[in-house]
């Protein structure tokens, strides 16, 4: 009342004391109104978000109770079942007790050198591979036939893993003939990548074999996530596969593009490839296994191969 009435004419508080009175009981009713009105209004709102959430969760209930379901029967497809959660990858696919490490090359060679890099490799290379003092072996080298051209690809095998590699790379160094040798290749290499790899442990261990044959290395692109659900898979297909050898070996990526897979497959030629190819569809359980790990990939690539001189794998 006192800063209303001190807007007041002089003499005029007695007169308008009364109106100033009704009109702040006026003012006070219609804000008890207005807060009524509010808090009805938010109370219907909390109820009507609250019957809404009540209807999401039942509706989640529900549709988190069927995916329990559809993911234990997918489940119980699995070969070994695995928490991801709980460990990595490579100590759930691989074979942790013989720690075996893979190296696999891709050198893009100038088209007119080509044949003096297959050359020049096969002078070096298999040295390395029969030296005891290096604690590697060459698994395969081949020349891309049908795919990137003009490329070569090396695969080696590391026994006992990252110690392994180092000590093989730091010997290397102190070689001469291959401070020579990577010297000369350099002159002739357009580009060239790596990717160290662990191999399945459901696969066979690739090893030498007699030719003449012509080499497929299937390379797939997962979704970041898959890699346990495309091993449980194929640890099934893979012996389907089998019947004709033509699985050579399986590997999955641990430094590089990761959660790349790479099978490695043998043939006699590109007609059996053919024949042995549509020959699995025959088998029971081949298609479900194709339908549910071609989700998983990103992308896919075909490389076929054909071996040099130099090659373990012929």
């Amino acid at each position: 009342m006192s800063g209303c009435a001190a807007l007041l004419p002089p003499g005029g508080e007695a007169r308008y004391q009364p109106l100033l009175r009704g009109a702040l009981a006026q003012l006070k009713m219609a804000t008890g109104v207005l807060q009524r009105v509010s808090g009805g209004l938010g109370r219907a709102k909390s109820g009507a978000h609250s019957a809404g959430q009540l209807a999401v969760w039942g509706r989640g209930f529900a549709t988190s109770s069927c995916r329990n379901r559809e993911d234990s029967w997918f489940k119980s497809l699995f070969v070994r079942k695995v928490d991801p959660r709980k460990d990595a990858h490579s100590t759930l696919l691989t074979k942790n007790e013989e720690s075996n490490l893979y190296k696999i090359q891709f050198h893009n060679v100038k088209p007119e050198c080509l044949d003096a890099y297959n050359k020049l490799c096969e002078d070096v290379l298999p040295s390395i591979h029969a030296d005891k003092y290096y604690p590697c072996e060459l698994v395969g080298t081949w020349n891309t036939w049908y795919g990137e051209q003009d490329q070569a690809v090396h695969l080696w095998r590391y026994r006992g893993g990252y110690p392994a590699l180092t000590e093989v790379m730091n010997k290397l160094r102190q070689n001469k003939e291959f401070t020579a040798y990577r010297k000369e290749r350099g002159k002739m290499l357009l580009s060239r990548r790596n990717q160290l790899l662990l191999e399945f442990s459901f696969w066979n261990e690739p090893v030498p074999r007699t030719g003449p044959n012509v080499y497929e290395l299937r390379t797939y692109q997962l979704r970041p996530g898959t890699m346990i659900e495309w091993g449980n898979y194929w640890a099934r297909a893979v012996r389907y596969r089998q019947q004709n050898r033509e699985a050579v070996g399986g590997f999955f990526s641990q430094i590089g593009n990761l959660y790349m897979v790479h099978h490695l497959w043998a043939y006699k030629d590109l007609q059996s490839r053919e024949d042995t190819r549509n020959a699995v569809w025959q088998q029971e359980g081949w298609h479900e296994v194709v339908y549910y790990t071609v989700p998983l990939i990103q992308h896919m690539d075909s490389r076929i191969m054909i071996p040099t001189k130099a090659s373990p794998l012929q």
